[in-house]
């Protein structure tokens, strides 16, 4: 690319991060930066865990998105002072680095654009994701697995913090079910676009003559409810249950009755979680995971009220959403968004950004299409 090339695809970023920066209101960011501050430094700020662990989760969310805007222009104009210095100098080595640059930026404001896609109500909260084994055996256990840790990784890769509430192993290999929270702003409405079907079809290593097997797995992703919602569960709804925590190959975690299972009655949904060491925080937990499901099947009864009303006859976006294949060669591939790669190795080991990116922009034109 020539000089006038690299100046106009400039002049094009430019214009998307000047509308970044204005959907973000990064004159806002910086306020609110100012506020949490000053609430952080209050000496008893920690005499309520809680309500301190939310001030300084939001101050450090608060504090990289103003630092990733302000490196992105930084690093926008800096890019610009090096063509005029090219093209006065006439420096093809210094012409080629700007379009290096170029590309790198290109890919950083493209990511941070899909953020401003995430305007729906509960798109800003954190995330419960739960994974279930589906048809296919210890194939399907095992797979779920795999997509425990692929989700778990990806979390890691953006230095999200997660907590793995309930883990329900299987008795051969991998796991029946596991539910964690991605303890992020906008986890949710990240995420959200996972939830559906997975498919993996692969050369099955529990089959001794050596077979192709597909198998599948759920994901079920719902907003962590906060105390504005209105969630309310009669006594005489829930179950409790509680029981000896237990890891792989049944072998017990705790030497006591910690773990709390609760079933809410009318809805048939039972959570579960054994991570701590206390029955009572365990119960609380389980609770706030029970709110969150029962909050999601709210909002899904409502959707479809609406569809109704529209004659919506489409089906759930989040069914059949992704096919992992192994063999006979390797893709992943993306049903809806048709986005595909062929290094599965690495969407295994986190690499999922494209894929959620892709999905992002494809619900946002689906919402659009909805909406005409």
């Amino acid at each position: 690319m020539n000089a006038p090339d690299h100046a106009e695809s400039l002049k094009n970023l430019d214009n998307t991060l000047r509308n970044i920066e204005a959907v973000l209101d990064l004159d806002r960011l910086r306020k609110e930066k100012a506020d949490l501050e000053e609430q952080a430094s209050v000496p008893n700020l920690w005499d309520d865990q809680v309500a301190a662990q939310k001030v300084t989760s939001r101050l450090s969310y608060v504090q990289g998105e103003i630092t990733k805007l302000e490196r992105l222009r930084s690093r926008l104009d800096d890019a610009q002072v090096l063509l005029e210095l090219a093209e006065a100098e006439g420096d093809a080595s210094s012409l080629h680095e700007v379009g290096d640059e170029i590309a790198g930026l290109r890919k950083s404001i493209e990511e941070l654009e899909v953020r401003t896609l995430l305007s729906g109500e509960y798109d800003a909260r954190e995330a419960l994701v739960t994974i279930r084994a589906g048809a296919g055996g210890v194939d399907a256990a095992d797979f779920a697995d795999m997509l425990l840790r692929m989700y778990l990784r990806w979390a890691e890769r953006h230095g999200y913090s997660t907590d793995v509430y309930d883990t329900s192993y299987a008795e051969e290999a991998g796991i029946k079910s596991a539910t964690f929270a991605v303890k992020a702003p906008y986890a949710y409405g990240t995420l959200s676009v996972e939830s559906g079907t997975h498919r993996l079809v692969r050369i099955s290593p529990f089959d001794n003559q050596g077979r192709r097997q597909t198998s599948f797995a759920a994901l079920e992703v719902v907003p962590v409810v906060e105390q504005t919602d209105e969630v309310e569960i009669p006594d005489d709804d829930l179950r409790v249950d509680v029981y000896r925590s237990s890891g792989p190959g049944g072998q017990g975690v705790n030497t006591t009755d910690s773990a709390v299972r609760l079933t809410h009655i009318p809805t048939g949904i039972v959570v579960s979680c054994q991570n701590e060491r206390s029955q009572i925080q365990n119960k609380a937990t389980a609770m706030g995971v029970l709110k969150a499901k029962l909050l999601a099947v709210k909002r899904a009864e409502e959707a479809a009220k609406m569809d109704a009303l529209r004659g919506d006859v489409a089906g759930s976006w989040g069914d059949q959403m992704r096919s992992y294949v192994l063999h006979p060669y390797q893709m992943v591939k993306d049903l809806r968004t048709e986005h595909e790669t062929g290094n599965p190795t690495a969407v295994f080991d986190g690499d999922l950004d494209a894929f959620i990116d892709a999905g992002i922009r494809w619900r946002k034109q689906r919402e659009l299409s909805s909406a005409e």
